[in-house]
């Protein structure tokens, strides 16, 4: 592949821009499934700068990245449309929350299911099996697709 053009991997995901012996090298960008994208410029397969723009409008940048730091734990979409009244909680950016399947967790890219450890991506397709550290991280830390009831407990007796 040589000069500019457009590339799709099996995930999904698309190039387009310049390449050079099969390889990205120039301006082009990355577009994601999820709605994200990376627009870099490239020199033999490897980017060399960039900018990474989330699905929601929301761009990261390395130097100067105020959004979820110490100081400011609001969601990118609190940040644009305001806090919601007293009371009610924000669990992600997404407004309304992404309905997750009983007994899946949400990764931030798809759904777990702990039994299978199988990742899918939110339209249901393979995008991975989980090693023991990544099912333990996504267990300990994403959003359960159940309700808990959590609180004070009464010790059983032996």
């Amino acid at each position: 592949m040589e000069g500019s053009g457009k590339y799709t991997f099996p995930t999904e995901t698309r190039y387009e821009g310049d390449m050079k012996d099969g390889m990205f090298h120039g301006k082009g960008t990355l577009y994601f499934p999820n709605g994200s994208k990376y627009e870099a410029k490239w020199e033999n397969g490897i980017a060399v700068e960039g900018k990474y723009t989330f699905a929601d409008g929301l761009e990261y940048d390395e130097g100067e990245w105020l959004y979820c730091d110490g100081y400011d734990r609001r969601f990118y979409t609190e940040i644009c449309q305001g806090l919601k009244p007293a009371g009610r909680s924000q669990l992600t950016d997404r407004v309304p929350p992404r309905d997750i399947p009983e007994g899946c967790y949400d990764t931030g890219d798809g759904f777990y299911n702990p039994n299978t450890r199988i990742i899918v991506d939110y339209n249901h397709k393979f995008l991975r099996n989980a090693d023991d550290d990544e099912h333990e991280w996504i267990v300990k830390t994403c959003r359960k697709g159940w309700d808990e009831i959590v609180g004070h407990q009464t010790p059983e007796a032996t």
